[in-house]
């Protein structure tokens, strides 16, 4: 079996993603969703804020 990763693109929807693995002949099996943080410096205190997200799904090739 044969698998690999694509990332949601930043301009790009969670659907033309989709779309984009079907074409490649791949179908998902697996989301994964990582925040992304912002450090923001108040003083002498450091606070990291989210941002935002990066979603990445895992496509396994279709038979």
């Amino acid at each position: 079996m044969s698998k690999k990763k694509f990332e949601v693109g930043e301009q790009e929807s969670i659907e033309e993603c989709l779309n984009r693995m079907k074409q490649a002949g791949y179908t998902p099996i697996k989301r994964m969703e990582k925040p992304i943080f912002q450090e923001v410096k108040n003083g002498n205190e450091t606070i990291y804020e989210p941002i935002g997200r990066k979603i990445v799904f895992e496509g396994q090739l279709m038979k």
